[in-house]
């Protein structure tokens, strides 16, 4: 089992459609690379992100990487959606540096690859959210996410 992280805005709708894909084993909502121990403030640098444990054998990072792009805006910086700020700028983190070569080479093979915000780091602090926030458009389906209804529910009877 590996672990790959992913920021794509709100958190609740990235981890709804991640851990619903062939290959992924479970996901957990939290932050990644911020600046501080808690995510209290919207000013610690944190990204909302989703840990995805995911079997290797199944599923590549380039096609995780592929289905991080189909519910992405790309080119957008801090915002995705209705969600404006720093905490919602998208990226991909990893502590494994072959993830992170995989995602960079992923865009360098875009033809759009100079517009492309999302950034790629070796992730360097992560705090999982609190239980509120795991798994919360499961729990509260009506809920906001910036995600079309259809793809969230694209992959749902996939596994």
């Amino acid at each position: 089992m590996e672990q790959i992280y992913f920021a794509g805005g709100c958190l609740w709708g990235v981890q709804e459609f991640m851990k619903h894909l062939p290959g992924v084993i479970a996901t957990e909502a939290g932050r990644a690379n911020g600046t501080t121990h808690t995510t209290q403030s919207d000013y610690d640098g944190y990204a909302e992100c989703v840990q995805i444990q995911f079997d290797a054998k199944v599923v590549s990072i380039e096609q995780l990487m592929d289905y991080l792009f189909e519910i992405i805006d790309p080119y957008s910086i801090n915002k995705q959606g209705e969600d404006v700020g720093q905490k919602y700028r998208t990226g991909v983190y990893s502590k494994d540096p072959a993830h992170l070569l995989l995602a960079q080479e992923y865009i360098n093979a875009r033809e759009d690859k100079d517009r492309i915000a999302v950034e790629v780091l070796p992730l360097t602090n992560y705090v999982k959210s609190d239980e509120e926030h795991q798994d919360r458009l499961t729990r509260f389906p009506n809920d906001y996410c910036h995600i079309p209804l259809d793809l969230l529910h694209k992959y749902k009877n996939a596994k």
